[in-house]
C-alpha cells in the first residue's frame, strides 16, 4: 500500500525528474492552459442565451475549485516523496468536495430550469400566477423569495462547513499527522517512508470518502434520471449526463489503487487520485468546452439566418414580390407556415430564405403562436421571450384611443381606462422585465432596462409586497381589492374565488402614473426580443419542424 500521491516504504524522499513525471507536469499545465483559455471565452460571451441560462457562475466557480485539486495530482508522481504526509488529505478533505458539491449543486439548475419553464409551454396567458400578495417575513420568508442559485448557495454552503469541520476534526483527533496530541493509539510507526506511505489511508479519509460517494453515486444519478425526459436544443442535456456518469468510477477506483496491493505497478505512473482527476477532466470538458461549442454553434446558426434574410431582401428588390415557386427541398417547410392561414391578405412564405425573415415569425406571432412557443419553454428554455411579445401584443392591441393621444390622456375623463393599461403593462414589466420579481428576465440591454425600472420598479414593488409606503392613517389608498360584499348573496363562495384569482385581478396601483408612461413603452423591448428569437429559436424551430414533419397531412392540424 501506498500513500496519495503513490510513495512507498522503498521510496526515496528526493523528487523525481523522469519521464513519466515531466509528461504528467507538462501535460497539467497544458490542459489548465485550455481550461482557463474556455472559461474566459464563455465569460466574454456570457450574454449569449445558451450561457446565460447556464448559471456560469456557479458552475466556473466550482470548475475553478476542483481544477485547484485537479494541478497539484498532476505533480504528485514527480513530488510524492517529498510532500508532508498530511498534504493529501487537505486536498481530498477540502478542495474536492467543496467542489463536487458546488458542481452538483449548479447541475441541478437544469432540472429547475427544465420544470419552470413549462409553465410557459401550457399557458399563454401567465401573467399574476406566482406572485403572492404579501410574502412571508422572517428568514423563511427570505429564503423563499431568494433566487433559485442562492437556495443552492446555501445548501452547498452546509454541505462544504459540515465537510471542512470533519476534515479538521479528524486531522485533530488522530495522531497520524502529529504525535504531541490526538487519540493514543493512532499513531503511526516506521522509518519517514514508511510513516508517509501509512498516512495516505485510515478511517480519517472516511468524511471525505462518504461525501463523494453522496454527491456522485446518490445526487448526480438523481438529476440523471429527472432529466431522462428532457430534450433541449443547447446541449444542457448531454452535458448533465456527461457530467453525472463522469463522477461514478471516482472514488472505487481511488480505493482500489489505494487498497489492492496488485495496483502497485499503476501507482507508479498513474496515482491513485488521478482516477478522480481524470473524472474531473470529463467535467471540465462537460461544462466548459462544450458550452464553448454550442456558443460557436449558436454564432454560426445566427449569421446564416441573417444571410438568409439578406438574400431574401434582394431578391424582393429585384423581383419587386416575395412569391417565389416551391422548391422541393423547402416544400415542407413552405406547407407549414402557409398552413397558418390568416384572414385577411397574407402573403405565401415558400422558401428557405423567406421563411427566416422577421415577416415570417410576426405571421406565426400573430397567427398561430402556439408551437413556437411550446417549443420555445420545453426545446430552448425560452419560453418567457414568446409569451412576453404575446402579452405585449395582446396588451398594444387594448390600448384606448386616449393612450395614442398625449393631450387625451391628460384629460381626467380618462384616467380610469389610462390606469387600467397601467396596471396591465406594471404586471407584463413584473413577471417578464424586473430582475427582481420575473423569474426569467428577457434580455434587453441595460439602457432599455433602466428606463422600464424607472416607470415601474417602484409601483412594482408596491404591488409585489417587496416595498410598501402608506399613510398609517389612510393604510389602503394606493391598492384596491376587487372583493365583493359582505352583503352579497353569495359573498363566501364569490370571495373564495376573487382570492384564487391571479394577483392582477384583485390587486391594482392607485398612486401616481409617471408621465412617461405611453403606448409605446415596450417598443424598444419588443424589438430587441423580436430579433433575439429571429436570430436564435425561429431558425432552430424551422429546422426541428422541418425534420419531424413526415407529411403534409401533419401540418393540416397546425392550422388555425
Amino acid at each position: 500500500m501506498g500513500s496519495e500521491f503513490g510513495a512507498t516504504a522503498e521510496s526515496k524522499a528526493q523528487i523525481d525528474l523522469g519521464p513519466v513525471t515531466i509528461w504528467w507536469a507538462v501535460w497539467g499545465c497544458l490542459w489548465t492552459t485550455v481550461v482557463v483559455a474556455g472559461m474566459v471565452y464563455l465569460i466574454i460571451n456570457r450574454n449569449m442565451p445558451t450561457l446565460r441560462i447556464r448559471g456560469l457562475g456557479l458552475s466556473l466557480t466550482s470548475i475553478v475549485i476542483l481544477h485547484l485539486y485537479w494541478i497539484p495530482t498532476q505533480f504528485g508522481t514527480m513530488l510524492g516523496p517529498v510532500l508532508p504526509g498530511d498534504c493529501g488529505y487537505w486536498l481530498m478533505g477540502t478542495l474536492l468536495p467543496c467542489g463536487m458539491a458546488l458542481f452538483h449543486g449548479s447541475n441541478t439548475r437544469f432540472l429547475h430550469v427544465a420544470n419552470q419553464q413549462k409553465k410557459f409551454a401550457v399557458d399563454a396567458d401567465y401573467l399574476g400566477d406566482s406572485a403572492p400578495v404579501a410574502p412571508p417575513s422572517g428568514l423563511i420568508g427570505r429564503y423563499k423569495r431568494a433566487k433559485y442559485t442562492t437556495k443552492i448557495i446555501f445548501w452547498c454552503a452546509i454541505a462544504m462547513f459540515s465537510q471542512v469541520f470533519l476534515t479538521i476534526l479528524m486531522w485533530l483527533i488522530s495522531r497520524k499527522y502529529h504525535s504531541s496530541w490526538g487519540i493514543p493509539g493512532t499513531q503511526v510507526t516506521g522509518t519517514p517512508m514508511e510513516i508517509l506511505a501509512k498516512q495516505g489511508a485510515g478511517w480519517e479519509w472516511w468524511p471525505s470518502l462518504c461525501m463523494q460517494f453522496f454527491w456522485s453515486w446518490l445526487v448526480a444519478p438523481f438529476v440523471l434520471w429527472k432529466s431522462r425526459s428532457i430534450h433541449d436544443t443547447h446541449g444542457w442535456r448531454i452535458q448533465t449526463i456527461g457530467c453525472a456518469v463522469a463522477g461514478l468510477h471516482a472514488t472505487p477506483m481511488w480505493l482500489v489503487g489505494i487498497y489492492v496491493p496488485q495496483m502497485a505497478p499503476v501507482n507508479k505512473v498513474w496515482v491513485p487520485p488521478q482516477w478522480i482527476c481524470l473524472s474531473i477532466m470529463i467535467i471540465e470538458i462537460f461544462t466548459v468546452l462544450l458550452p464553448c461549442w454550442e456558443v460557436m454553434r449558436h454564432q454560426n446558426l445566427r449569421q446564416e439566418t441573417l444571410d438568409s434574410i439578406a438574400r431574401w431582401e434582394v431578391k424582393v428588390k429585384s423581383t419587386g414580390s416575395e412569391e417565389k415557386s416551391v422548391h422541393s427541398e423547402s416544400t415542407m417547410v413552405a406547407s407549414m407556415i402557409s398552413g397558418w392561414k390568416s384572414n385577411s391578405s397574407t402573403t405565401t412564405f415558400n422558401s428557405r430564405d423567406s421563411i427566416l425573415t422577421m415577416g415570417a415569425l410576426e405571421h406565426v406571432l400573430e397567427r398561430n403562436p402556439g408551437p413556437l412557443q411550446e417549443f420555445s419553454a420545453l426545446r430552448e428554455f425560452s419560453g418567457e421571450n414568446i409569451v412576453f411579445l404575446t402579452n405585449v401584443a395582446e396588451w398594444r392591441n387594448k390600448l384606448p384611443e386616449a393612450m395614442k393621444d398625449r393631450a387625451a390622456m391628460g384629460d381626467k375623463s380618462n384616467r380610469d381606462i389610462i390606469r387600467s393599461a397601467f396596471n396591465r403593462a406594471l404586471h407584463i414589466y413584473a413577471e417578464f422585465i424586473s430582475v427582481r420579481h420575473a423569474e426569467f428576465p428577457v434580455n434587453i440591454s441595460h439602457q432599455e432596462l433602466k428606463k422600464l425600472e424607472d416607470i415601474f420598479e417602484k409601483p412594482t414593488r408596491l404591488i409585489y409586497g417587496e416595498e410598501r409606503e402608506c399613510d398609517p392613517t389612510s393604510p389602503f389608498d394606493k391598492f384596491a381589492f376587487d372583493l365583493p360584499s359582505p352583503a352579497s348573496a353569495d359573498s363566501e363562495k364569490t370571495m373564495q374565488s376573487a382570492m384564487a384569482a391571479p394577483i392582477r385581478d384583485r390587486v391594482q396601483y392607485w398612486g401616481d402614473i409617471p408621465a412617461e408612461f405611453e403606448a409605446s413603452i415596450f417598443d424598444a423591448a419588443e424589438a430587441s426580443i423580436k430579433y433575439l428569437v429571429l436570430t436564435n429559436t425561429w431558425p432552430k424551430f424551422i429546422k426541428d419542424r422541418r425534420g419531424s414533419i413526415e407529411s403534409f397531412d401533419t401540418l393540416k392540424g397546425m392550422e388555425v
